[in-house]
């Protein structure tokens, strides 16, 4: 098992920023036989009130004709995040606002992805490992 980071300081300066390929689409559908076409090759799902919503790679939600006008890439964030620590995604939704950089973070069980658009990918980087070295400098 991998070395756990409990501690915000942990977390952020342990992050380890890396940009995924390809690019990516938030969608949602309520439309059964859609939901089980996408599935397996949804990235991350979500069941919300008004349906569910499926994170997909942006050619598989063009060939189901859904909405891709919001392309994001996809930051995942290396540092193996403990479940219950607090402090990196509030870091790291703080930068990127001050940036000017809109995001949506999904947390998973090892790991914490950032989605930003499309465009600001590397400019978000840039932004992540600044922030990433300035928790390293106070250790």
């Amino acid at each position: 098992m991998p070395q756990i980071a409990h501690s915000a300081h942990d977390m952020i300066s342990g992050m380890t920023p890396r940009l995924q390929p390809g690019a990516y689409v938030f969608v949602t559908t309520d439309d059964a036989d859609k939901i089980a076409l996408l599935a397996a090759k949804a990235i991350s799902t979500f069941r919300e009130a008004e349906g569910l919503s499926i994170l997909l790679p942006l050619a598989v939600a063009e060939t189901s004709n859904l909405n891709t006008d919001q392309p994001m890439c996809w930051i995942t964030l290396d540092v193996y995040s403990a479940l219950e620590g607090v402090g990196l995604t509030a870091a790291v939704a703080s930068a990127l606002g001050a940036a000017s950089i809109p995001c949506n973070m999904v947390a998973a069980f090892h790991h914490d992805h950032v989605f930003v658009p499309l465009q600001m990918g590397e400019q978000a980087m840039q932004v992540l490992l600044s922030l990433q070295r300035a928790a390293a400098r106070q250790a």
